[in-house]
């Protein structure tokens, strides 16, 4: 394992790391998990998120603030100082993936709803009626999903510096279509296009929205475009609920 950037605090400290298939990073933190299921991590420590010790069984880990593990069997750990936090995300059941970004972590069940907790100051965890969600991605203050059907929601907001003060916007992507996949950055969502293009809403002062010429991103296989759409890549059928692998019309696994 290999980091550069600001090590004020330790946190590009991993060239002893090994067996690691995954990892996550924020600004003054690093964390690996490795392919025993187990979680190392370095740098900033003031709220506890580097003590992943005693963790086992994990599948996908998530680093901000706090540092978050999804277990095989869909709960969540979180490396937190905060009980209350702690007690809430620790009572989670059926997650298939998290997202952890700002003081709010969120996660998505294996019925396509989206569970969130921490701050909500702008809304960013008012998730409670979303449905048919099959990735999700968070912000600073945001919160992003992408449907199913290649459709993208949000909440909260993102920041835009006029000059003299701060503005505050909600994230328009009432238009996007055909949607595989998306990402959120600090005041930005991207969404990548089952064929190859890109879509960028937020804020726009240095040029990061500027995707209009793009083409061929990807790689995006019919395998993968299948599997947002929940159809059989076979023949077509529907799949045995939003994350199964079972056609119900042919029974082959996709």
């Amino acid at each position: 394992m290999v980091a550069v950037g600001d090590n004020s605090k330790g946190q590009c400290n991993i060239a002893s790391w090994r067996d690691i298939v995954a990892i996550a990073a924020d600004s003054s933190l690093t964390v690996g998990k490795k392919s025993d299921g187990t979680v190392v991590a370095v740098g900033d420590n003031n709220f506890g998120q580097c003590n992943t010790g005693s963790w086992r069984g994990i599948v996908a880990v998530a680093a901000n603030e706090y540092t978050v593990g999804l277990k095989a069997d869909g709960t969540v750990v979180t490396a937190s100082s905060d009980k209350e936090y702690r007690r809430s995300i620790e009572s989670w059941r059926d997650i298939v993936a998290i997202s952890n970004r700002g003081w709010h972590t969120v996660g998505l069940k294996a019925d396509g709803t989206v569970v969130a907790v921490g701050t909500n100051t702008y809304g960013q965890c008012n998730t409670g009626s979303w449905r048919g969600i099959v990735a999700i991605a968070a912000d600073n203050i945001s919160t992003v999903g992408l449907k199913a059907d290649g459709t993208v929601v949000a909440v909260g907001r993102y920041i835009h510096w006029n000059g003299q003060n701060h503005q505050y916007f909600n994230y328009d992507t009432s238009g996007w279509r055909d949607i595989v996949a998306i990402a959120a950055g600090t005041d930005l969502i991207v969404g990548l296009k089952a064929d190859g293009t890109g879509v960028t809403v937020g804020d726009i002062k240095d040029s990061q929205c500027n995707t209009g010429s793009w083409r061929g991103i990807g790689p995006v296989s019919e395998e993968l475009v299948c599997k947002w759409k929940g159809v059989c890549k076979y023949c077509g059928g529907k799949l045995d609920g939003l994350f199964s692998k079972k056609c119900k019309d042919c029974g082959r696994e996709n």
